[in-house]
């Protein structure tokens, strides 16, 4: 699968790259296998630019807001699917927050689609092949614990639905 950042993402970046108080990630998927996330090479029109670049911008708004008070709580009124992870002790990276929630892997069984352990949405929701963006921050607290959010869209772990396809076993 290959990662690209996008136009948009370009000026978002641009944009809060006066904030050094925090790291933004925004990606495309570009893949045409359909066992993975669906292909992001698609074109946008302006107005979705304009909406994508605003929407972004107020999660890295909500981002620094949990700088201030890191608590784990979720994004109010958002249509996106959202990760959120609160690391204390050390300056946790962005390889380990994403590692937390795949090691949600270990409970999900996708011949049922059901969870066994605690919980597996953050894993079913990075996986989730239909998502077409991906906004990421990171922030460093003011207790010098970490915050990590990352926002997918449109949004996963819909009741019913397999986050991805599984590839047929061959004889």
């Amino acid at each position: 699968m290959a990662l690209s950042i996008s136009p948009y993402c370009k000026l978002v970046l641009a944009i809060l790259s006066v904030s050094a108080a925090a790291t933004t990630l925004c990606l495309n998927t570009d893949t045409t296998d359909n066992t993975k996330p669906d292909s992001i090479g698609r074109a946008s029109t302006t107005n979705a630019e304009f909406l994508s670049t605003h929407n972004a911008a107020r999660q890295q708004a909500y981002a620094v807001q949990r700088r201030g008070d890191c608590q784990l709580v979720h994004s109010p009124g958002y249509t996106y699917g959202e990760n959120i992870f609160w690391g204390q002790g050390h300056r946790w990276t962005a390889a380990e927050a994403v590692g937390a929630w795949v090691a949600e892997n270990q409970w999900y069984h996708y011949d049922n689609n059901s969870c066994s352990g605690p919980d597996c949405s953050h894993y079913t929701q990075v996986v989730w092949r239909t998502t077409e963006q991906l906004g990421c921050a990171k922030i460093t607290c003011a207790t010098g614990d970490t915050f990590v959010v990352c926002e997918y869209y449109p949004p996963g772990n819909y009741i019913g639905a397999r986050p991805y396809k599984k590839k047929p076993v061959n004889p």
